[in-house]
Formats: structure tokens, C-alpha cells, sequence
């Protein structure tokens, strides 16, 4: 069946446990012999001398054991998204009111079945941190790193395979609705607790969702009506002031039809100055986000589902006294040092989507399914004296269609799409040119009196295009006997800009032993860049832009290979994942932050570019009911500015990453634990700034460490939580802060965390 969202049933290759029974004392004593196996299957085994027991679950689809004994009563035990099962035998002589069941899931693991490499995050991985929204849901995740885009503007950006986030597809249930103007705050748009889980898989994905994923791909999967709980709601409070409140209810209005309400409110408007800069610390934010969706089912039959979600949002930042109200957005003051400077903006985004299902009831393997979308986008604000609009209008259609040849060990999939955008973007800008009263021309030592304007020229960016892709594909997927599993795709695409292209993906999975297995990917991605929308650090900067020529479309090849080991440690289940990934670029967009620091040029790649990954993650329970992961990853990124190869600025050379997470036994209390280890840095070049504005030429290297703890009661959950628990936080974020009509005041150097320690309480309500 071709599925509308991705395929989360294997949350784990094999199910492992303990079985026993009580004596006389009421002492657990092991029960070694013991038969389990599926149901409705020969595949079985039977219990060790220590009543232990691991059982393969691949290929199961009906996950149900049998759990017999000569003497005891046989049982029947559900255990899908159970990686460790305790049970208890019962004597046939003896009738128990209760029958006690204890097990642990995989908050996060890696789809075992998937040829692709594929990271499932579950809603209980979410709930280790706040998670407020997309964007934050990544603290405890080995391959995501998230920072600051910049000093003053609070957007929070993604890196994924040591590249920006604009390389990662972002996709909900399939259907891409964070991308274009909504770039840079797109993943602040989706609330935590909306989420029902995220699909993480790393290089190339599916052709089917089409041709611009290069460094991955993030699937997020929305709660659903039809299983949903009937109501949820979730309140968080920092000490900082920023509140939130997220609620959704479900309703079943029938066998078939089912309709879900979510509301996220947040508001932020308690700035602080904690560095003395001048600036705050982080803008005051006020968020509305609304989403409604209907699903509507007829088993084996049709599906559909239908969402409109709606956000209205505003920002204001800049010197702690600004008031956007009485802020006069012209150049009168300026000479005499005018200091007020700030930003406010606001934007309204309407999302919807359409998503139909048809299955042939005669037909199990054939399906067709059509999938609309449309995204309107309305931003507008100012930087000091800049200002910027930007609308964006787009409606995305793809058809698809998915058989087999023969027999369901040749499986393909083919369709259609189509996309239409329409930006309106403008950005209107005033650049200063100043005499420098220094005797000798000496800018060593520099002050404000040394500075007069004695000229300026406002110039209007407009950034208008308009872009029409339709586009076919087909994807084949060969399985021979669950040993070896290839998909390979292309697709062809026509730009009314570029002309036509083509993008060919490839993926390998290879099961070496049951508990061991190779894949491999290799494909190619396009995208167009937003220039403005991606990089509001430049607009909140005083930097002089400069078009060198006109940007192209971005071209890139990723290949990777990843090996998964599932092996025994200390008798549980533990995990070993090594990866190494390359992506290089045909076509890339620089903006180009090196050549001169007081300058941005921007211009279509000259020479290489490419990063480098290798990372190493284990996964283990050294005792019952606690968790370890460990993680690190070796970062190797290289790009070519102004003729030089040189690392890309702004990434860190390695990332640490170990978390643990405790729970008593039947989950009434919980303690998570996250510290992250982040290597150097290079910063971009400022050695042609004046002494005293210069930085390093790399960051220094830091921790960071945040820990929750959860009291579970029947209905809801209490949570108490710390993130940057060490306080560290980054001297100097802004150049040149005091005076920010000069062109070295620059909002992009930020390489760690602005804001210090942050304590975090909130409660989770659950009505089933």
C-alpha cells in the first residue's frame, strides 16, 4: 500500500526479556525452558538458564507472543514498540486478578527495516526536553546541531552533515510546507507537543518528495484524529518569563470521519541584557498557531486527510529602551549619533493540505494517492533603518502511483508533480559612508567621537521571481528475501528559469547477519536559494552588499554509508551505529563574509566545496531502566571564497553528545540527563577591522548540559528543567554594538549560546 506518511512500524529488529515466576516468599526466581514464539507462526524460542530470551521481530506484522509452559497458563502478550519484555508465569492452579507486564520502548532508534537510514524520534524522545517546537526537539540528537542564526533576531537554525538546514528537506506527513521565506524561522512554526514523531534520515531521500533534499531529509508526523487522545494540553514557564500553552483535542464523529483542534499560544516580553551590550538578550516574541485537520477512513479502501493551520507572529529586538511605537525609520539624528536601533517583525502564514488514498481491496500491493498543498506567506518588518517585505504564494500538487511487477520482491513507484512559487521580495537598505577623524589615519584606538557621517545612499534589493517545476518520476525497490533490498529513482524536472534537470538517487541495504546491516546511498539534489529570507543576520547588520553575479541554482551530490550492530551487553539490548558521509557541490550560492568585514558579496561557487562526516554512536542499558547513548562526530567542511579553500565558517570541528535517562519502575518518576561537547570553530575573517574590533580566528570549545525530571501521575505529568546549566555564554555576540548605524556593526558572528541558564517548569494533561 502506498503510504501518506512514512512506515514507523518497526521500532525495533528483535524483543528480548526475562521471564519468571514468584516462590513461596514472593521472590522472583528465573524460569529457563520457557517456549515463546509469534503467533500464527513457527518462529520461536525458548528461555535460557537465566530466563532470558531475544527473539528476531523482522518481517513480523503481526507482533503478538505466545508465552507457554507445562503447568503454568498460556499467555498471549501484545508487544509492538516493546524492545524488553519482563513477564511473570502464573501456576494453572492459580487464579490472579492481575497480570503484570512490564516493558521499555526505544524513545529514538533506527528503523531497522528502511534501506535508507532512517532515525525514528518517537513522542516519548520529545518529551525528554521541553521541546517547544521543531526547531528545539534536536538538544538530545547526535546528527543535529542548533544554533542562533544570529545575535539579535533569535531565528534558530539547523545544521545537518555540517551544512545549513536549507540543504534538509523539511516535510510534514510528506508534504513540503517549510521551505521557501519561511526558512528561517520555519521549524519555530511547528509546536512540540503537536507532534506525534519526526522521521530523521540522513544524504539523499526519496525521489517521490522530490529534488530538493541534498543533506537529508525531516519528516514530521502530526498527532491524528483517529488515535489521538481525546484532549491533551501542555503548559510550560521559564524563570527568563517566556510562557507557552499547547492544546489539542480529538473527536470521533463516526466509524469513518475524525477531526482534531490544536492551539499553540506563547509569549515572551521579559528581555534582559545579561552580557551589557546594550542589546537584548533575546527578542520579545508573541506567537499564535492554530491547526485544524480531518481524517476520513474507509479501511482498505480510501483514505483522506485535510489540514489548514494558520500563524501570526511578531518579533521586536535591538537596544533594551527600543520602542517599535515612537521608532522613527528615517536618517534624522544620525549625525549626531543617533543611538536608538531595533527590529520588529511580523509575519502571517497560512498552510493547508489535501492528502487522498486508494487502495484496490483485490490488489493489496496497488494504491494511488494524490497530494495537495498550498502555503501563503506574509513577512514584513525593519532592521534600524532597513526595512524588508517579502510574500510568498505556493501550491504544490504530486501524484503517485504504486504496484508491483510480478511479485512484491519488485515494487514500483512512479507519478507526477508540480510547483509553482511566487516571491515578492524587497529589501530597501541605507548604507553610511564616514570620515575618520584620526590623526595619521591611526584606527587602532577608536571611539565614538572619532566617527562623522558625512554621506549616506539608501538602495532598493527586489528579489521578485516567480518559478513553475513540473516534474515525473519512478522508483524501483528490489527486496530479495530481506537479505538485500535496493531502491533506485529518478526523477526529471523542468524550470522555467533552468531548464530541465535531472536528479537520480540510489539506496543499498544489505543484511549481513540478523543482527547486522550495511546501507548505502548515493543522489543528487537541487534548490534555489532565498538570499534575504535565509540570512537575516545580514539584514540586521550594517554589512554593504554586494551581487557579484546572479545566483544560480544550487546543484550537490551526497553519498554515505552507515553499518548498524545490534549485539547483547551486560544481557540487554545495546546498539552500535557507524556512518561516514560526503556531499560536494556542483553549484552553491556564497555569501561571502571573508573578503571584507565590512562587506557581504554574494556569488556562484568557484572552485570546491564540500563536507565531510563521520560519527559514531552507541546505544545501551547497562541497567534495567536506564539508558546510555554516546556519540561523536568529526566534521570536516570546506568552501571556496574569493579563490581560497578554507573551512566554512561558524562549524564546529567535533560534536559530543552523551545522554542518560533513569525511570522507576512503572515510570512514576524519570530523570533525563544531555551534556554536548562542542569543538572550535573558525570565525570569519576581521583582521582588516581595526585592532580593537578584531576576534579570534576560532572559537574556543564548550560544554553545554541540560537535565529534566518527570513525576508521572495517572492523568498528567509534572516536569522541572535546566537548560545551559553551566552558564556559558558568549562575550561580544554583536560587533561594534554601540554604534549601529557603523558598517563594522555586525549581528552574524555568533558561534555559541547568547542566553545563560534557563530554568523550565510546566505540567502535561492527558485525557484518554
Amino acid at each position: 500500500m502506498l503510504c501518506l506518511g512514512w512506515n514507523t512500524k518497526a521500532y525495533s529488529q528483535s524483543v528480548s526479556g526475562r521471564i519468571y515466576e514468584l516462590d513461596a516468599n514472593m521472590h522472583e526466581q528465573s524460569m529457563p525452558g520457557v517456549n515463546i514464539y509469534w503467533i500464527n507462526t513457527q518462529s520461536g524460542t525458548t528461555t535460557d538458564s537465566k530466563g532470558e530470551f531475544r527473539l528476531s521481530s523482522q518481517g513480523i506484522k503481526d507482533q503478538r507472543l505466545i508465552v507457554s509452559f507445562m503447568g503454568y497458563k498460556t499467555d498471549t502478550l501484545p508487544v509492538r514498540g516493546l524492545s524488553r519484555l519482563d513477564y511473570r508465569l502464573r501456576p494453572t492452579n492459580k487464579q490472579l486478578s492481575t497480570v503484570e507486564v512490564s516493558g521499555t520502548t526505544n524513545s529514538s532508534f533506527i528503523s531497522g527495516m528502511d534501506p535508507r537510514k532512517v532515525q525514528v524520534v518517537t513522542s516519548k524522545e520529545l518529551r525528554r526536553a521541553a521541546c517547544c517546537n521543531l526547531a528545539e526537539s534536536f538538544e538530545t540528537n547526535s546528527s543535529v546541531d542548533v544554533n542562533y542564526a544570529d545575535a539579535i533576531t533569535g531565528a534558530r537554525q539547523i545544521q545537518l552533515l555540517g551544512l545549513s538546514g536549507v540543504y534538509s528537506q523539511v516535510i510534514t506527513e510528506n508534504v513540503p510546507l517549510v521551505r521557501g521565506l519561511g526558512s528561517s524561522f520555519g521549524m519555530g512554526y511547528i509546536p512540540g507537543s503537536w507532534m506525534e514523531s519526526i522521521q530523521l534520515s540522513k544524504g539523499a531521500s526519496s525521489v517521490v518528495n522530490g529534488f530538493e533534499s541534498t543533506t537529508g531529509q525531516i519528516n514530521v508526523e502530526f498527532k491524528k484524529p483517529s488515535t489521538a487522545d481525546r484532549f491533551f494540553v501542555n503548559a510550560y514557564l521559564n524563570h527568563r518569563g517566556r510562557a507557552e500553552l499547547n492544546a489539542d483535542v480529538a473527536s470521533k464523529l463516526g466509524d469513518k470521519l475524525s477531526t482534531m483542534s490544536f492551539i499553540h499560544l506563547s509569549r515572551f516580553n521579559n528581555p534582559a541584557d545579561a552580557n551589557n551590550d546594550l542589546f537584548m538578550d533575546q527578542p520579545k516574541v508573541s506567537t499564535v498557531n492554530l491547526m485544524n485537520r480531518w481524517d476520513y477512513m474507509v479501511p482498505n479502501k480510501y483514505v483522506s486527510r485535510l489540514g489548514i493551520k494558520y500563524l501570526n507572529e511578531q518579533r521586536i529586538s535591538g537596544f533594551m529602551d527600543f520602542d517599535p511605537d515612537t521608532f522613527r525609520q528615517d536618517t534624522i539624528g544620525i549625525d549626531e549619533g543617533l543611538k536608538t536601533y531595533g527590529l520588529k517583525v511580523k509575519t502571517q502564514r497560512l498552510e493547508s493540505f489535501w492528502k487522498n488514498g486508494l487502495m484496490f481491496e483485490n490488489k493489496p500491493d496497488r494504491s494511488v494517492a494524490l497530494i495537495v498543498s498550498g502555503i501563503y506567506h506574509d513577512q514584513e518588518g525593519f532592521f534600524g533603518l532597513n526595512s524588508y517585505n517579502g510574500i510568498q504564494k505556493s501550491f504544490y500538487a504530486n501524484l503517485l502511483y504504486q504496484d508491483i511487477i510480478g511479485n512484491p520482491n519488485h515494487k514500483f513507484t512512479t507519478g507526477m508533480s508540480f510547483m509553482y512559487d511566487n516571491y515578492k521580495e524587497s529589501y530597501n537598505r541605507t548604507d553610511f559612508t564616514y570620515l575618520y577623524q584620526v590623526a595619521g589615519g591611526d584606527l587602532d584606538n577608536i571611539s565614538d567621537s572619532l566617527f562623522t557621517i558625512y554621506s549616506y545612499k539608501d538602495t532598493l534589493f527586489s528579489m521578485d521571481r516567480r518559478e513553475i517545476v513540473p516534474g515525473a518520476f519512478l522508483e524501483y525497490t528490489l527486496n530479495l528475501k530481506d537479505k538485500f533490498t535496493l531502491i533506485a529513482g529518478l526523477r526529471v524536472d523542468h524550470h522555467n528559469t533552468y531548464g530541465t534537470f535531472y536528479t537520480p538517487r540510489m539506496h543499498l541495504r544489505y543484511k549481513i547477519r540478523p543482527e547486522t546491516i550495511l546501507r548505502a546511498s548515493i543522489g543528487k539534489g537541487y534548490r534555489t536559494a532565498n538570499i534575504f529570507a535565509e540570512n537575516y543576520s545580514i539584514m540586521a547588520s550594517q554589512r554593504v552588499i554586494h551581487f557579484v553575479n546572479t545566483p544560480k541554482q544550487e546543484e550537490a551530490w551526497n553519498m554515505g554509508v552507515n553499518l548498524t550492530h545490534d549485539f547483547s551487553l551486560f544481557t540487554r539490548d545495546a546498539q552500535l551505529d557507524i556512518e561516514a558521509y560526503r556531499t560536494w557541490f556542483v553549484n552553491q550560492v556564497i555569501v561571502d563574509l571573508d573578503s571584507m568585514p565590512a562587506d557581504v558579496f554574494i556569488y556562484n561557487l568557484d572552485g570546491k566545496s564540500y563536507s565531510n562526516i563521520f560519527q559514531v554512536q552507541l546505544t545501551l542499558e547497562p541497567i534495567k531502566r536506564f539508558t546510555l547513548l554516546a556519540a561523536f562526530r568529526l566534521n570536516d567542511v570546506h568552501v571556496t571564497e574569493n579563490g581560497k579553500l578554507r573551512e566554512k565558517a561558524m562549524v564546529n570541528a567535533y560534536k559530543g553528545l552523551l545522554t542518560a535517562s533513569y525511570a522507576t519502575k512503572y515510570g512514576k518518576w524519570k530523570v533525563d540527563v544531555t551534556a554536548q561537547f562542542n569543538g572550535k570553530a573558525r570565525i570569519p575573517d576581521t583582521q582588516k577591522m581595526p585592532a580593537a574590533l578584531q576576534r579570534p580566528g576560532y572559537s574556543p570549545s564548550y560544554m553545554q548540559l541540560l537535565a529534566q525530571i518527570t513525576r508521572h501521575f495517572k492523568k498528567f505529568d509534572v516536569y522541572l528543567g535546566g537548560e545551559n546549566l553551566g552558564n556559558f555564554t558568549q562575550n561580544n555576540p554583536i560587533t561594534e554594538y554601540w554604534r549601529p548605524y557603523h558598517t563594522h556593526f555586525d549581528t552574524s558572528m555568533v558561534w555559541g549560546p547568547i542566553v545563560g541558564t534557563t530554568i523550565y517548569a510546566g505540567f502535561r494533561y492527558t485525557l484518554k
